[in-house]
């Protein structure tokens, strides 16, 4: 189960906008925000999200036909209708468009951050709700990591990368790819982002290391 995920969060109403965006990434989560339909496709084609949360009723472009658009396209991108139109008729509609999951407006923050980590699920290959690597266990769903059966102090980022690369067991995995999939479109590509989370992660580690830096490749936990 993993979550790191990228988010795109497709609403117009900012305090809303904002109070979602703030608690996603509280969890871990690398999220974009769109205030409108036009600039939520303008992201969705240059960006890989694996879960949108996404606004029925928007200005420019209306969430119904973003939907549509990305059902003709066959996007993997999991879709988390979310709207003030709660009835069943509204319901049914809204998932006959194309979206996953449909969330009525108000609602409560631990539902929604259960059901986005649900599409998540189904967006990414299947990953084993715990990870371990030698003598480290991470736990995705209970957020804990431990070294030794030493519980490790992480930060969100600190622990989406331990996250990631244990996930990748074995693969190096590119920085740029970290950035992609651990932060989010406020991350400067040229940030040393990754590189000072990845010294911060092994120092916390403690050795014998077990992250290795591979020349002109990336990142990589475990043996190839």
């Amino acid at each position: 189960m993993l979550t790191v995920m990228r988010v795109l969060v497709v609403e117009d109403f900012e305090p809303m906008a904002r109070a979602i965006t703030t608690g996603l990434r509280r969890e871990g989560m690398a999220v974009d925000v769109a205030c409108d339909g036009g600039d939520a496709l303008s992201q969705l084609a240059c960006t890989r999200y694996d879960v949108m949360v996404l606004d029925r009723d928007l200005p420019v472009v209306h969430g119904d036909e973003i939907c549509r658009q990305m059902a003709a396209a066959k996007s993997p991108t999991r879709i988390l209708m979310l709207t003030a139109a709660g009835s069943l008729t509204d319901r049914v509609s809204g998932l006959n468009l194309g979206a996953d999951d449909y969330l009525a407006k108000p609602f409560d923050f631990p539902e929604l951050t259960a059901r986005v980590r649900a599409l998540g699920r189904r967006a990414a290959d299947p990953v084993p709700p715990v990870l371990t690597c030698g003598d480290i266990v991470l736990d995705s769903g209970g957020r804990t990591a431990s070294r030794a059966s030493r519980r490790l102090t992480l930060s969100a980022k600190e622990f989406a990368v331990l996250e990631y690369l244990l996930a990748r067991a074995g693969q190096v995995v590119p920085a740029e790819e970290l950035l992609e999939r651990v932060w989010d479109e406020a991350a400067d590509p040229f940030t040393t982002a990754v590189k000072q989370t990845v010294h911060r992660l092994r120092a916390k580690l403690g050795d014998p290391p077990v992250i290795d830096t591979v020349r002109e490749g990336g990142y990589r936990i475990g043996e190839r």
